[in-house]
């Protein structure tokens, strides 16, 4: 009896144990920062062969803020057998301080930063002395050591000035769109612009107004310039949502003068109005967030022991209704 007993017992714990054992969780993931990427990027230790690199981009002000984002994490997906990569965003210098901090405890071996706010020489110079590989995407900031990807500003406004002489001649009314509050970008666009129509169509009368980067703002300052000037042969605009504006302004005036419309960016929907004008000559000057790529590539052939230069500039491209199908991304933001 006591020994038919004792059996009884040990299937009893012998049970308790199995089903203890059945009701234990197994382990749970912990969540992605929701700043991050929702991609490999959350490991701890990168997969064999691979590099960890961080993206840094500002949070949304603008389309072609968004586009930089997207284009960066783009790029590293299609780096994927190469890469893993976290991004965030920030809306101030202390935020993207803290996130780059952040990277450098996740292990970032190298951080593509788009540094639009002030502040930033200080910790991007620290991260550097730490032993990351910085590169900066657009932004130029006085910290030693720093790579950097941009476009050419003064180039942009040396093929505008080109493009508005091939459509209309040398002489003629040119409205100049310029942007006081954009700074050096500004500044750069219209030295171009100025400086090589002085030297290729010095004829050429140039009037000066005041915008800024939207389209609400391109409407409406340039009806406001509509109703000023009787005779406008091209507008020199900077900035492909201004110019979205700008159209819908001449649109409303009815005006039929104006012969083309320059822009700069990269704007999808900018890209697919240019074959509906068929009396103006929409245009932009490429400017694109998708030079990002570039960023992550010069990030990686460092990490890769590669010779780079610190700083690459790429030219300018020409986009018009010759030419815009080539440039559509259907999944762009911007």
């Amino acid at each position: 009896m006591k020994k038919l007993l004792a059996l009884v017992l040990a299937a009893a714990m012998a049970l308790s144990l199995v089903a203890c054992g059945a009701a234990k969780p197994a382990a749970e993931s912990e969540p992605a920062s929701t700043a991050e990427s929702a991609s490999e990027s959350a490991q701890t230790e990168p997969a064999a062969g691979k590099h960890k690199i961080g993206i840094l981009a500002p949070a949304v002000t603008h389309g072609w803020v968004a586009a930089v984002a997207y284009n960066a994490e783009l790029r590293c997906k299609e780096l994927a057998d190469q890469v893993d990569y976290k991004l965030y965003t920030s809306t101030n210098a202390d935020e993207m301080t803290a996130q780059l901090d952040d990277l450098k405890t996740w292990g970032a071996e190298a951080v593509v930063a788009f540094p639009q706010w002030e502040g930033m020489e200080v910790p991007i110079k620290a991260a550097i002395d730490a032993g990351l590989t910085i590169v900066n995407f657009d932004i130029a900031i006085d910290a030693e050591g720093v790579y950097r990807v941009s476009g050419d500003n003064e180039d942009m406004g040396v093929q505008g000035a080109k493009y508005i002489v091939d459509k209309i001649g040398k002489t003629g009314n040119v409205v100049i769109l310029e942007v006081p509050t954009s700074g050096s970008v500004s500044e750069l666009r219209k030295k171009g612009f100025v400086d090589t129509m002085a030297e290729i169509a010095p004829e050429m009368k140039l009037t000066t107004y005041a915008t800024k980067f939207t389209r609400e703002d391109g409407l409406k300052d340039f009806a406001d310039i509509l109703t000023k000037n009787k005779q406008i042969d091209a507008v020199y605009s900077m900035d492909d949502e201004t110019s979205i504006g700008v159209l819908q302004a001449i649109k409303e005036a009815k005006r039929t003068d104006i012969k083309v419309v320059t822009g700069g960016g990269g704007c999808q929907e900018y890209f697919k109005l240019m074959p509906e004008y068929k009396d103006i000559w929409v245009e932009s000057a490429l400017y694109s967030p998708a030079m990002v790529k570039d960023a992550v590539d010069m990030a990686l052939d460092v990490l890769n022991g590669k010779t780079v230069e610190k700083v690459k500039i790429i030219p300018t491209t020409i986009v018009d209704r010759d030419n815009c199908a080539d440039f559509l991304d259907e999944k762009s933001p911007y």
